[in-house]
């Protein structure tokens, strides 16, 4: 430890921190600037983002972005409808992953190696768009919600990585739990997954993220603009698409350019606040269960 410390204190050491420091400096500012820019020009009048072309702090501040949006009944459908498919598809992956994911990392279980290997193809080969959409036509799923969820209900990829996350377990605990009469459900739910809370809360984040942003899923399978999620609406608006508005007075002209970056704002928000919730668990379950096999 000492040796290290005393070679990032070398001259060559103090100019590749300050290279680290620039180069990371200016990295996130380019990724912080436009989402800074989205935000202040929702709180900003018209008038400014026609005059201004980048600001990060607006002039006059004004809600009536916002007011515009959530009057529109087509806004507020979109959002319910993205929460709610985003909530209920989110728990129907983790479950399916989780009860496939615990009898795989048990080595004795019949034709285990079998399994994982069909798991494993599907890392490298996919059906693609086509034939996953004529599936999801024969099995009557089209202008669904089912059709948001189930076809990615388990990622071959996190399977893998919560089954290694199992597996890596001290046998013990699980032995003790079934001397003491604990079945196999009851080992999992008592034992295994308060311990694997870290895992979890990571594809937790994983799923619901996937899920949130998904536009093409909707676009391909959804043909009632009325089940429209909320990123196929964004595209809708920011395309130039008139936004049915709740508005009373026929001549209110709805603020365009604010608009949409008002429900640009409110489409990312949502994510950027789940992540703090679990970001204690996010390091620690991306590491653990990627190293065993």
């Amino acid at each position: 430890m000492a040796r290290e410390r005393y070679r990032f204190n070398t001259p060559a050491g103090r100019v590749f921190d300050v290279a680290n420091v620039v180069v990371l400096s200016v990295i996130g500012l380019a990724a912080v600037l436009p989402f800074l820019y989205v935000m202040a020009g929702s709180f900003a009048t018209e008038a400014e983002l026609s005059r201004r072309a980048f600001f990060v702090w607006p002039e006059e501040w004004t809600l009536e972005s916002y007011r515009s949006i959530l009057s529109s009944p087509a806004f507020v459908r979109a959002m319910v409808t993205t929460v709610l498919v985003t909530v209920v598809g989110t728990a129907i992956q983790l479950l399916l992953t989780v009860t496939m994911a615990y009898p795989l990392a048990k080595k004795s279980l019949p034709g285990r190696n079998l399994v994982l290997g069909m798991v494993v193809v599907t890392l490298v080969f996919s059906a693609g768009m086509i034939p996953t959409f004529l599936v999801v036509r024969e099995l009557g799923l089209l202008n669904t919600y089912w059709a948001l969820v189930l076809p990615m209900a388990i990622n071959p990829f996190s399977l893998i990585i919560i089954k290694n996350f199992f597996q890596a377990m001290p046998p013990e605990l699980e032995e003790s739990a079934r001397i003491d009469g604990a079945t196999d459900v009851g080992v999992l739910l008592r034992i295994v997954l308060p311990l694997s809370k870290p895992v979890l809360a990571t594809f937790t984040l994983f799923y619901a993220v996937g899920i949130w942003n998904d536009f093409m899923s909707p676009l391909l399978y959804l043909n009632d603009p009325d089940m429209w999620t909320l990123q196929v609406f964004l595209r809708q608006v920011t395309a130039g698409a008139e936004m049915a508005s709740g508005e009373i007075d026929p001549n209110y002209v709805p603020p365009e350019q604010g608009m949409k970056l008002a429900v640009i704002a409110v489409a990312t928000l949502p994510v950027l606040l789940f992540y703090p919730l679990l970001q204690k668990h996010f390091a620690k379950g991306m590491l653990i269960g990627s190293v065993k096999g």
